[in-house]
């Protein structure tokens, strides 16, 4: 007897699969970690203990926590926004090294300004630059027809170099002692932050941009037309709307949200222009809208836990004294599972048996 494989799409997900899979997804991912770690002979309970300490076990792992959490929120927010309307911007991480490289610029030539002028400036900024820089992939689609996937991604490599230029030129400051980065922040374009913390401003700004973009997406006419054209593009132009003007639109407000993950990074963490300042954020975004189901709130939920994975893992390397590599690997195998469970969800894989 032969199997047969057939795959088919479901018209609709039950709640209980849905709950399921995403469940069985955590603890594949879970038991595939347990291996790695007996590898590299650490006990996969105490590994798990201090991840999870280390990410919400008091105080200060929730701070640094929340501190991961800023720009993944806002860079995941933008993506699913995008992502919305159909336009599949690979770009976020660009995006936020140019809001970091307006805020830097505002900071280097305004910052010894009052706070109050020089800080909602800097947010503007990049905000500003950011969109723009999301609205070039976008003109490129919609006059071009240039795939978006290809132009975001390498839009990204352009402002990584951009970046550099900077770091090793003009801003570069003498006195880092080796380190790549610009000149320190003034403190008037340094970002307040919650005493005995790092949460910074941003935060509280990420989350009204999250209440913001729900509201967009689901009470306004422009936000029909984003979920209009991102499910049935040839609809919307038959119903008169402008496809062009909602896909710039919408890589704008990527762009732009993106960028003010840049600003949060580099004025209110790192407080300087520094090489490496973000470890992939703008990427590991695209996983967080598709996990929240490119659901505002959605996002908010899971870039705090995708947040508390990243300090949860630094702190497991730290105490056991193992190679980054692993860390990583590990956090690899939790995604991969989670978005492994996602195509389950979507699709039924049915097995029958023929002679």
């Amino acid at each position: 007897m032969m199997p047969k494989i057939s795959v088919e799409k479901r018209l609709e997900v039950p709640s209980l699969v849905e709950f399921g899979v995403t469940i069985l997804s955590i603890v594949l991912g879970l038991l595939l970690g347990s291996i790695l770690f007996l590898i590299v002979n650490i006990d996969p309970l105490k590994a798990y203990s201090v991840l999870l300490l280390g990410s919400f076990g008091s105080l200060h792992a929730i701070s640094e926590t929340l501190v991961k959490a800023i720009p993944l929120m806002l860079c995941a927010l933008g993506t699913a926004v995008a992502f919305k309307a159909s336009f599949w911007n690979i770009g976020a991480e660009g995006q936020l090294q140019m809001g970091a490289f307006a805020a830097t610029w505002v900071a280097l030539t305004i910052g010894t300004l009052s706070p109050a002028i020089t800080i909602p400036i800097m947010f503007l900024a990049g905000f500003t630059l950011g969109g723009l820089w999301g609205v070039i992939p976008a003109l490129l689609k919609t006059k071009l027809g240039a795939d978006e996937i290809v132009t975001t991604l390498m839009m990204n490599f352009i402002s990584i170099f951009w970046i550099y230029y900077w770091i090793y030129g003009p801003w570069r400051d003498p006195e880092a002692y080796g380190v790549s980065r610009s000149y320190i922040f003034p403190a008037n374009a340094q970002l307040p932050v919650i005493p005995g913390t790092r949460i910074h401003l941003t935060l509280f700004v990420a989350l009204a941009m999250a209440v913001i973009i729900y509201l967009m997406l689901y009470r306004t006419k422009i936000g029909y037309e984003i979920r209009v054209v991102g499910d049935n593009p040839k609809a919307a132009i038959y119903a008169g709307m402008n496809v062009t003007a909602v896909i710039t639109f919408v890589n704008f407000v990527c762009g732009g949200l993106s960028g003010i993950g840049g600003v949060g990074e580099v004025a209110g963490v790192v407080k300087a222009l520094v090489k490496g300042f973000s470890p992939g954020y703008g990427y590991t975004a695209i996983i967080i809208a598709w996990l929240a189901k490119l659901h505002p709130i959605g996002v908010v939920i899971a870039s705090i836990l995708f947040g508390g994975l990243l300090v949860g893992g630094h702190t497991v390397q730290v105490l056991f004294g193992i190679p980054i590599a692993i860390v990583t690997a590990f956090e690899a195998l939790i995604l991969f599972c989670i978005l492994g469970g996602e195509i389950l969800k979507r699709y039924r894989i049915t097995v029958r048996w023929k002679e």
